[in-house]
């Protein structure tokens, strides 16, 4: 320990032992987001306080042009942190506990550091966090669109880069250890990222208006989402072999929204097709999930000025259905009339 380390580092734990010993549960020292020049001059970061009167030992200051932050921290957020849900993962991982009220102490955060090691060793678990950053980074893009002031753009820019580079890092299994300066240097050295995202990264800062760095943002998310896809397990069926009778009952059920398909491209109204596609997309999406059954896409064919391929589209998927439900054995409760329901339902 250099002599700067230990002056204040030492003053710390001085004013602890002598004025605040019954106050604070721990000291933590973490110093990894330094700048390499500064990273020696002291470890101390934050604090647990025992009581109120702890909180006092709470100081901001600066030397010689270095700030410094002694700042509590309450064993809620360091929870939040354990668990990814605040991304100071390093204040964890990498910090180093510089005092301990007692062992109870010291080991409840030392619990903490391998709940957080168990976390990286789970696969389902980081990708689930990876998801979570990627969906932040898609809301800060559904922003910026409405953004034109170049530095709000810019600002929401950086923002999605940050979450994509941590959803990067979580899939991977770590986190970066040095914060943002490391992005670039660790994304080069991990197993697997998405196509293109260090040159798409590198792109987004060096854009220079507003309608590139949203061209670009949207590129590095797509890659990102494409690449945290295909890392999904695909789900399996709900049951060991599919309910074909739950099926032949969604069907009738939704039935009725392939007949107002039909009825509105009939007529060439598209705002209505469309809308009613939208609505029978959305079951089929859910269907094909729940029953483990191939992806059914029927707006992709969905061109305004001529509803016919749309229309074919949507006949094809029914017609899937229908023989993925016949084909099981399970017949479909259908009637040509009225008189027919009745008869066989009186």
């Amino acid at each position: 320990m250099s002599p700067e380390v230990s002056k204040l580092d030492q003053w710390v734990l001085t004013k602890i032992e002598t004025e605040y010993r019954d106050d604070i549960q721990l000291l933590i020292g973490h110093n990894t987001f330094r700048l390499e020049e500064d990273a020696a001059l002291a470890s101390f970061s934050f604090f647990f306080p025992a009581t109120g009167r702890g909180y006092q030992l709470a100081k901001t200051f600066i030397i010689n042009g270095a700030g410094y932050d002694l700042f509590p921290m309450s064993w809620e957020r360091i929870e939040r942190i354990t668990e990814l849900d605040e991304d100071n993962a390093p204040c964890v991982g990498n910090a180093t506990v510089l005092y301990a009220r007692s062992e109870e102490d010291r080991q409840r955060f030392l619990d903490l550091q391998a709940r957080l090691r168990d976390h990286l060793d789970d696969p389902a678990f980081m990708l689930n966090k990876a998801l979570e950053k990627l969906t932040v980074a898609m809301e800060l893009y559904r922003t910026m669109l409405f953004e034109d002031v170049p530095s709000k753009v810019r600002k929401a820019a950086g923002n999605i880069l940050n979450y994509l580079a941590i959803a990067v890092a979580y899939s991977n299994r770590t986190f970066y250890q040095y914060g943002h300066r490391q992005y670039i240097r660790k994304l080069s050295e991990m197993e697997s990222i998405p196509d293109d995202f260090i040159r798409l990264y590198r792109a987004v800062i060096q854009a220079e208006t507003v309608e590139e760095t949203r061209i670009l943002c949207h590129r590095i998310i797509t890659t990102t989402a494409k690449f945290l896809d295909a890392k999904k397990k695909r789900p399996e069926k709900r049951w060991s072999e599919p309910d074909y009778h739950e099926l032949a009952g969604w069907y009738e059920e939704l039935s009725y929204a392939w007949r107002e398909i039909y009825y509105w491209c009939d007529r060439s109204e598209p705002e209505n097709a469309f809308m009613r596609g939208c609505f029978l997309q959305g079951e089929l999406d859910i269907v094909s999930e729940e029953f483990a059954l191939e992806e059914f896409d029927i707006l992709g064919a969905f061109t305004a000025g001529d509803l016919t391929g749309y229309r074919q589209r949507a006949e094809a998927v029914q017609n899937t259905v229908i023989s993925l439900i016949e084909d099981s054995g399970v017949t479909i409760e259908k009637y040509d009339t009225i008189e027919q329901f009745l008869e066989k339902n009186s």
